[in-house]
């Protein structure tokens, strides 16, 4: 199948299940909707300090902010669910995070739709325990992984419904993109390139606690820098809970610039973790790595390593949290600093 098929395909399946969705929002009239906000009041307090670089780029800070989460649910006259989810972030300035409409249609599956963030795929990107946050989450540098992120806003998911048979639970999931890489486009209006993308998940839980699952996601850039190239990448993961323990595994490769002569650097991400809790107290590490390939005989490769120590105590409403993270070759090979995180959380 070539690429302009390929195109052809996504488009109108994209046509069909938004076609689908709307069709379901007029012809139906909603029921009883409920609408509700919560919030989290978030204090943290950071030092960072870096024996290779320059006494300038240490330093401490102390900050406040409040994160609010709006949602809307309602039932159909034909049984489907429709729910909002939005999500606004106050440090500084007011901005949406993340906003999702979702139309659960019984054993036809669920359609949603992400505005901001929420695809499936890019909740998969990492998987790992954690008391606090992510090895990379809150540190002064990225996610490792990128996978789903460019499938993540202004796309259509579909996701079957979990079928279960001897104790296994399967989820899979497919994300649509018409202009992947971009964010979701105003009321009306088109993106500006032809960069489509389609992502693919699989999740497998037994009963037992085990959990294995992965994705494949890949760009098609039709319009680029590069024309005629793809971006792909993949993930797996294997997971396991029980009792208070959750330990997990996760590998990731980005293959850029595939089919083309103009080389692009490939990415390989490891993550691994384990966390336990015991009543209100739970204690994880975490370790995170990315590993960029030279894309020339002359340049080399950058490996970059993240670890996290965290603990979490929770008395209500309140969790105090702590992280002590150290990363190392985030600019330059040598490049290492220390981060020491104290974190006030409350819900309301």
């Amino acid at each position: 199948m070539n690429k302009q098929t390929k195109r052809i395909i996504m488009k109108n399946i994209t046509k069909v299940g938004l076609s689908a969705l709307a069709g379901s929002l007029v012809m139906v009239s909603a029921n009883a909707v409920e609408y509700s906000m919560s919030g989290v009041l978030k204090s943290v307090y950071s030092t960072q300090d870096s024996p290779t670089t320059a006494e300038s780029t240490n330093g401490k800070g102390l900050s406040t902010k409040s994160d609010l989460t709006f949602t809307a649910a309602g039932e159909l006259d034909n049984g489907f669910t429709v729910g909002y989810m939005m999500a606004v972030d106050t440090d500084g300035a007011l901005s949406n995070t993340s906003s999702q409409l979702t139309v659960g249609m019984g054993s036809l599956g669920t359609l949603q739709v992400n505005n901001i963030a929420g695809s499936k795929a890019n909740a998969i990107d990492d998987i790992t325990p954690h008391a606090y946050n992510e090895t990379w989450d809150g540190l002064s540098t990225v996610n490792p992984s990128t996978f789903g992120s460019r499938t993540s806003s202004g796309s259509l998911d579909y996701r079957i419904p979990a079928q279960e048979l001897m104790g296994v639970t399967l989820n899979a999931s497919v994300t649509l993109d018409p202009n992947a890489g971009e964010g979701s486009v105003t009321d009306g209006a088109v993106g500006t390139t032809s960069v489509s993308g389609t992502a693919y998940t699989l999740q497998l839980a037994h009963e037992s606690g085990l959990e294995i699952g992965g994705g494949i996601e890949s760009v098609d850039d039709a319009s680029g820098v590069v024309k005629g190239s793809d971006t792909e990448e993949v993930t797996g993961y294997v997971k396991f809970a029980a009792g208070g323990l959750t330990a997990a595994y996760q590998e990731g490769y980005t293959n850029n610039r595939n089919g083309t002569s103009v080389e692009g650097a490939d990415v390989e991400t490891t993550f691994m973790g384990i966390a336990y809790t015991a009543g209100d107290v739970t204690v994880s590490y975490g370790e995170s790595s990315s590993q960029t390939s030279a894309v020339s005989d002359t340049a080399a490769g950058v490996e970059k390593e993240l670890e996290s120590l965290q603990v979490a105590y929770t008395m209500g409403a309140m969790t105090i949290a702590a992280a002590m993270s150290e990363t190392t070759g985030m600019s330059a090979a040598t490049d290492k600093y220390e981060e020491n995180t104290l974190s006030f959380n409350f819900a309301f």
